[in-house]
This record gives structure tokens, sequence and C-alpha cells, in this order.
């Protein structure tokens, strides 16, 4: 793990900044890197939206029956401390990372979906950094009751002007009995940005979580590991992942799965392409309960140099569980390239669609402006570094 001085990064002050109405009266190159990051702030459609910035949280409205959103700290002095949620998941002793989360909480959010409501349209969520220096240390409560259904589109990202930041973000998922969660991240960090978040959800009998990550933009250092336990008979978790790592990017990511009851079903999917970058790709699925099944694939492809590390792991001492992993690192094949040159493409365009197939994001189910932007996205990937 890259080491990190902490102490070079403001994480307090600013707490008292101006709430923003109207997230449309952001300057224009703000709301651009907010796109590139999935939040569309002229979406009127959205269930609700969340907006910190820096250390304060500037934006918060709710648009359907059913559904909480707060900021964190609002939602601790309204709930008496929320102890049945407020790090139950996460121990804030596990690193120096979560030690500053909980020392230096400076925002976050707490959204809610209440017992039987379904909310179709997502809620958006966004953690803005501004500034030289600028720490953000957040924490996020995500609730879905039995019987409801959420979906959050995440979006985190830097301001063009935010040199040398860091992000600190510490999330608990808590999806009770036939509750269905999708969660959809997508990182627009700047290429001096240090990111460290620390995630754990729980999933109860009957429960589905998906989670969607997407990281196509640089980023100077990342490290994540979110983990997810199935605690209920037919609990369901899926993580689909598609990353980027540009030469100076470390990307240290993966996913985690604990099958911890009977009849559960996990599955962790991740497409990875360096194009200078280092990235480190780890999965894990476990089960200690039967019967389980669970399906890991880690593939990677490698652009124009930078470094492939892929760490798939199964661990199971149970009868009746079925665990497979599927792991590959390369570049594109000679003989895939010549397929398509022999079907009327050149050499550049054969390689680009190969890119493109690799890097399939249509199995996250995103919404059409969010597709958009990452498929404008993925072809400046195609035209820049594809051969």
């Amino acid at each position: 793990m890259s080491s990190v001085n902490l102490s070079r990064f403001q994480f307090s002050g600013g707490e008292n900044a101006a709430p923003i109405e109207n997230l449309a009266a952001l300057p224009r190159e703000d709301q651009e890197r907010l796109v590139l990051a999935g939040i569309d702030v002229n979406d009127s459609t959205a269930s609700g939206a969340f907006m910190q910035l820096n250390h304060a949280g500037v934006h918060c409205e709710t648009r359907h029956e059913g559904l909480d959103l707060m900021d964190i700290r609002t939602a601790l002095k309204k709930f008496d401390g929320l102890p049945q949620y407020y790090w139950k998941l996460l121990n804030p002793e596990k690193d120096e990372f979560t030690r500053m989360a909980q020392e230096h909480c400076n925002g976050g959010y707490f959204v809610r979906a209440r017992k039987g409501v379904k909310i179709a349209q997502p809620v958006q969520s966004c953690m803005f950094i501004k500034g030289h220096g600028a720490g953000q240390s957040i924490h996020n409560i995500v609730i879905v009751e039995e019987g409801a259904e959420l979906h959050i589109l995440g979006g985190c990202a830097t301001a063009h002007d935010a040199n040398d930041a860091a992000h600190l973000g510490v999330t608990e998922y808590y999806v009770e009995k036939g509750g269905k969660l999708t969660f959809t991240m997508i990182h627009n960090w700047g290429s001096s940005t240090t990111v460290r978040p620390r995630s754990a959800g729980i999933v109860e009998a009957g429960g589905e979580f998906q989670n969607n990550y997407i990281l196509l933009k640089p980023v100077g250092d990342l490290q994540m590991y979110p983990t997810m336990t199935l605690a209920g008979s037919g609990a369901v978790a899926r993580f689909n992942s598609v990353v980027v790592a540009p030469t100076g990017s470390h990307v240290d990511c993966g996913n985690r799965i604990d099958l911890a009851a009977p009849d559960t079903r996990g599955e962790i999917i991740s497409r990875v392409v360096t194009t200078g970058g280092t990235v480190i790709n780890r999965g894990f699925i476990g089960a200690s309960a039967a019967p389980a099944k669970g399906h890991l694939e880690c593939k990677g492809l490698i652009l124009g140099g930078g470094r492939m590390h892929a760490i798939p792991e199964l661990d199971s001492n149970q009868d009746g569980v079925e665990l497979s992993h599927e792991a590959a690192v390369g570049k594109i094949a000679q003989e895939e390239i010549e397929y398509l040159m022999a079907r009327g493409l050149d050499e550049d365009e054969a390689a680009a669609t190969i890119v493109r197939g690799f890097l399939n994001v249509d199995i996250m189910g995103l919404p059409a402006p969010l597709k958009k932007a990452m498929d404008e996205q993925i072809s400046l990937l195609e035209a820049g570094n594809a051969m």
C-alpha cells in the first residue's frame, strides 16, 4: 500500500459554506467535471439530490415519498446517533483513514428507502472537492428497508483547480429482507488526488445488492476494497467494475463477497485497462454456508505499457458450494485485429472495436445520459490509446 501523509491535507474549515439551492447555478467548468462523474445538475427527474462541497453539505432535496435523505450530521442528531447503523459494519480503528474519518468527519449523507417503497429514479449524490490541498472526510449510510428498492447514482469529482487533494469516504450499506439496492459510482478525480474509500454492507434474506463502479479518468492514488456479507438465505450480490489507469495513475481496487447463509449467490466482474498506469485488481469470494454459488472474473488489457496485477481468491470449507473464477491479463491479440480487418476495418478501427467491446458498460443498466457520457469517454480512449 502506498504511504500517505494525511497531515498535508486540510480536513477542517469551510463547514459553513453557503448552501446551493439550485445546482444548475454552479460554474460551467464545475458542471462539466460533474457530468463526467455521472451527475447531471439539470436532471429534474432524480428522486433526490445531495452535494458535499469540501467540508460542507451544500445541497439536499428529496422528491419521493418514503425517501429520507439528509446530511449525516443532521441524521446523527435527529436519530440519536444512529446506534443501529453508525460504525456497525466497519471498525474505525481499521487504519489511519478510518480513524481520520471518525475524528474529522465533515459530512456525507444518510439515505433510506422506507419499507416497501420502490423508487424507480436514481438518487444523485455528489462528493466534490475544490482548491489546493483540500481533504474531504465523509461517512455515508444507506438503508433499504424490507421490500424497498433504491438506486443511488454517486459521482465523485475534483474541480479543475483542485491540486493535491484527498478524499476519505466511509460507507455502510444495509439491505433488509427482500430489499434491492443498486449503487452506481463514477469517479472523476484529478491526477494528483489521493482516494481512500472504506465500504462494507450486509444483505438480509432475499435481498439484492448490485454495485457498478466506473473509473475512466486519471487518479493519483486510489485504494478500495468494498465488502458485502450475504447474511440471509437467498441473498444476492453483484459487483461490476470498469477501470482505466492512464500513465501516472496507481489503482489498487477490488471487491469481496462473503456468502454467509445458504442459497446465496455472488458475482464479481471486472474489466481493467492500463494505458501506462499501475493496477492491482483484487477479488475474493468466500462461502461459510451451503449451498452457495459464486463467480469471479478479472480481465485486464494492457495498452501502451503500464502494469497489471490480478489477484483472484476463492475460499470455502463447505460441501455443496460452487465457486469459480477466470483471470486474464494481456494485450490485444493480433488474430483478433486481423479477423476484424478481414471484414473491412482498418487496424485502428479494429483495435478500437475490441477496446469498446472489452469495456462494455451495457451490463450496468445506466441511465441514458450517463451511458452517452461513458461512450464518449471510451471513444476518446480508443482514439488515443487503441494501439
